[in-house]
């Protein structure tokens, strides 16, 4: 009957966490598509408005590592449903303010939302990873790039309409907020036997424990920092590749605006499908040879780009950079995940900030090479660095998923995710 009980339990979780992972890529896609808004609403210069952008990033990251202290003060569950708050109520700050300096604080706040409920939300899928004994994190990401597809879709709608985006964030971030907070409910919580607001905890013969509150700030480990580098890799590709591909097309192969647009279509919806599926392939290939075998194809991706003087040609390489590097950053969480047992929102949130910098160092650097040398060089860059997956994989092969251990009945740990098939599971890896 507890079996039964733990199987429903995280499927649910599962469910959840994925509403949650969709409505942060949602939130996402929805501010997006109304940068534009902003810059002509301020009046600002492309200049002025990277840089206002860039308080995004840094709100992301310094918040971040907070993630972890917040889990274990309040419980998992608790601090995911009050950072998908806070994330949401921010989504509302920027076209509220009146100047660049507001603007800059508003993006502040909003990017602490952000990375707060990006590393609870992956903390989360880590938990029930392990309790599946399989790749679950693949799907999940893919769950926050169709909510990313959904969000910039209604944001695009808005524009093209002519509404406001003080209305148009103002009317989506409730919806989202309260799609989050009902998901949130069933969220997993797993709490420390007689801790009063939950608390973290860690497995210590066989039986669970409150650990110590994590730091508020500490240096990642060697195996954090190789994880990094591996998400740092994928990022920057992604974000050069979400940024100037339209630019690249425009410059490089005289595409007209619209078919310039159909380069980040193929990247977003490539990148999309291969998440949605990437887990079947973690499953069989494991995560090590998936990355390699998806470095491949992010290199030749980039290598066709750089070699492109036709539109088709760019935007078939584009689509190959978006299948490469799809799955990347979902197995760097989840094996960050894997190398802490104690604490593991504090390694995610140490790979998701060196994964945010990398986002935030792309675009402009791309920009500082192509202004130097020339486009097609800068994405020699690119596709320099997708050839880093195939030769760092091998730090995502630590630890992996368990595989499904048979019970009396005849049912895997995959299809009933009990803790003591975790355990089992935790003990081969060891």
């Amino acid at each position: 009957m507890r079996r039964s009980a733990d199987q429903q339990g995280t499927r649910q979780a599962r469910l959840a966490v994925a509403v949650i992972f969709a409505t942060h890529g949602a939130a996402s896609g929805s501010f997006a598509t109304r940068i534009p808004w902003l810059r002509e609403q301020l009046g600002l210069s492309p200049g002025w408005l990277g840089l206002a952008l860039v308080f995004m990033t840094v709100g992301a990251s310094a918040a971040m590592p907070l993630s972890a202290r917040l889990a274990h003060r309040y419980g998992p569950r608790r601090s995911l449903r009050g950072l998908s708050l806070l994330c949401c109520t921010g989504l509302v700050l920027p076209p509220l303010m009146p100047g660049l300096g507001w603007l800059c604080l508003g993006l502040f706040v909003f990017g602490c939302g952000l990375g707060l409920m990006d590393v609870a939300m992956n903390a989360q899928g880590v938990q029930i990873e392990e309790r599946y004994g399989r790749s679950v994190m693949s799907g999940l990401h893919g769950m926050w790039s169709v909510g990313t597809l959904v969000g910039g879709a209604g944001g695009a709608l808005a524009a093209h309409q002519g509404l406001d985006a003080r209305v148009h964030l103002a009317l989506a971030a409730p919806v989202l907020a309260l799609l989050a907070l009902a998901a949130g409910r069933w969220a997993l919580d797993q709490r420390a036997p007689g801790t009063r607001d939950g608390g973290a905890t860690a497995r210590v013969d066989g039986v669970l424990e409150p650990v110590e509150e994590p730091p508020r700030f500490a240096l990642p480990s060697r195996g954090v920092l190789a994880i990094g580098a591996i998400g740092f890799c994928a990022v920057f590709a992604e974000g050069a590749s979400m940024d100037w591909s339209g630019i690249y097309l425009t410059d490089v192969t005289g595409a007209d605006p619209g078919l310039a647009a159909a380069a980040y279509t193929a990247f977003a919806c490539t990148m999309a499908v291969a998440r949605l599926s990437g887990d079947a392939l973690v499953s069989r290939f494991g995560p090590v040879r998936t990355v390699r075998a998806g470095g491949v194809l992010a290199t030749a991706g980039g290598l066709l780009v750089v070699a492109a003087r036709v539109p088709a040609a760019a935007v078939a390489g584009y689509a190959l950079i978006g299948v490469g590097i799809a799955v990347v950053v979902p197995l760097c969480f989840a094996a960050a995940g894997r190398t802490a047992t104690a604490a593991p929102g504090q390694a995610i949130a140490g790979v998701a900030t060196l994964a945010y910098a990398s986002g935030l160092a792309a675009p402009a650097a791309v920009g500082w090479i192509a202004e130097a040398t020339s486009l097609s060089v800068s994405f020699g860059l690119v596709t320099a660095l997708a050839a880093g997956l195939v030769l760092g994989a091998g730090v995502l092969g630590t630890g992996p998923p368990a595989p499904p251990v048979r019970g009396a009945s005849g049912e895997t740990a995959a299809d009933t995710p009990a803790e003591t098939e975790a355990e089992a599971g935790r003990d081969r890896q060891g």
